[in-house]
């Protein structure tokens, strides 16, 4: 069993996660293609590497320099943790080493204090929710605004500014989320905007379908600060909600970051929807 580069990474590196997803697996199909191809020009500081086994991907490396590593092995192959964090000693170009695992990963986390990494304190980290769909309300929205999926490309330009000013500063440009609207497993009718009366788009939530797994994941939602408090975020995540459900979907996911002033108030927007938290993250860094 050797690392090798795959031709579309992105695909391979999805195939792992949809072949061996539950809730509490650190990724999902979604997210891999929202950070994967949201910047234009990145792929030189993403060096990627995965292993396989009678043709099968049974574990990948995906390193953000100078030093921080992605990384998901089949739970069946837990001793390949360790090639993966040597391949990533090989290819990280500064230190500290940084790796996150989910609290309940003891195969992670002991192989990474193996390999002398430690958990470091910090305030901030991504909080695990889930929330079955059932039992969901009516989005509605203020008066003159309207909530709808985008019409794909013809979107496009409005679909990135308005992230751009939810996220100010941003790296996302048109092009970019033209990007991601090629990517799999996007889908425009996941893709839920609400529009204000002057015709900007004003809060936006996408969600991301594994269909083998029936399981989608909200990634990302923003508003646009001149639009804030007025219940759009909710509004655009109900909608795009009730679109995954009747697409045969049973349950949803989401990843906010806690502790961090730019995410202050993803954690109460996903609770008032119904999500409940079921794990976080740690960080782990090597000198």
């Amino acid at each position: 069993m050797r690392a090798y580069r795959h031709p579309d990474d992105l695909r391979a590196l999805q195939g792992l996660v949809r072949r061996v997803w539950s809730p509490g697996c650190q990724y999902h199909v979604g997210d891999l293609a929202w950070q994967r191809r949201q910047h234009l020009g990145r792929e030189g500081e993403w060096p990627t590497a995965l292993w396989e086994q009678d043709g099968v991907v049974v574990g990948w490396g995906w390193a953000e320099l100078p030093g921080f590593l992605n990384l998901l092995v089949d739970p069946a192959r837990p001793n390949l943790i360790d090639a993966v964090l040597e391949w990533f000693d090989g290819v990280a170009t500064a230190g500290p080493l940084t790796v996150v695992a989910l609290q309940h990963d003891t195969r992670l986390v002991e192989a990474l204090e193996r390999h002398g990494y430690s958990r470091k304190q910090t305030e901030v980290y991504s909080q695990y929710m889930y929330r079955p769909l059932t039992g969901l309300p009516e989005p509605g929205s203020p008066p003159g605004f309207t909530v709808r999926p985008v019409s794909g490309e013809a979107d496009a330009a409005r679909r990135a500014a308005v992230h751009q000013a939810a996220w100010h500063p941003s790296r996302v440009t048109e092009d970019s989320y033209r990007t991601v609207m090629a990517a799999w497993p996007y889908r425009a009718d996941l893709d839920w905007v609400v529009e204000a009366p002057d015709g900007r788009f004003a809060s936006y939530c996408l969600i991301w379908y594994d269909g083998h797994n029936r399981a989608g994941e909200i990634e990302p939602v923003g508003t646009d600060p001149q639009f804030r408090r007025m219940g759009l975020a909710r509004a655009a995540c109900l909608a795009a909600l009730r679109a995954l459900r009747d697409l045969g979907a049973d349950k949803a996911v989401v990843y906010p970051t806690r502790g961090h002033p730019a995410s202050q108030g993803a954690y109460p927007l996903y609770r008032d929807l119904g999500f409940i938290p079921h794990a976080r993250t740690h960080t782990y860094e090597k000198p």
